[in-house]
């Protein structure tokens, strides 16, 4: 079976890279789907494409829907959605993309800190496996694409 997994969430860390390393060496059949993953790219999208605004609200607006863009359409044609939460920052939009993939039926892996617990018990409930850890979340892909 092929698989085609989107890494959403946090993106101060190295997380993604991990997960697409441990793919290619261990020859695991899966896809890997991502956001814009750079920030300043990311939230100048709009303004450099659209044109500039004065206004910070129509500049991030402009922003976040052409992101939603990459975002609806890798969360449809994912089978498995991984969302990350790291503990510097309040990832909204990583719950919000936590939330869509449960709406549309898909597979949640959830990873985050042990202390995050409390504030994402509701997401975690959502899940089909909540990881403390990136290695987890590997072994569990690699657990999904074992041929038994």
């Amino acid at each position: 079976m092929k698989y085609t997994a989107y890494l959403s969430g946090e993106i101060h860390t190295q997380w993604r890279e991990k997960i697409k390393s441990a793919i290619v060496k261990n020859n695991l059949p899966i896809e890997v789907l991502t956001p814009n993953t750079d920030h300043e790219s990311s939230d100048e999208c709009g303004s450099r494409i659209l044109g500039t605004e004065d206004n910070a609200f129509w500049k991030d607006h402009k922003a976040a829907k052409l992101n939603s863009i990459r975002h609806m359409t890798a969360l449809k044609r994912a089978d498995i959605v991984i969302v990350r939460f790291g503990d510097k920052y309040k990832q909204w939009n990583a719950a919000f993309d936590a939330g869509i993939a449960v709406a549309l039926g898909k597979s949640l892996i959830v990873e985050h800190a042990g202390e995050l617990t409390h504030p994402l018990k509701e997401i975690d409930a959502a899940a089909m496996a909540v990881a403390e850890n990136t290695e987890q979340v590997i072994e569990i892909l690699e657990y999904l694409c074992k041929d038994y």
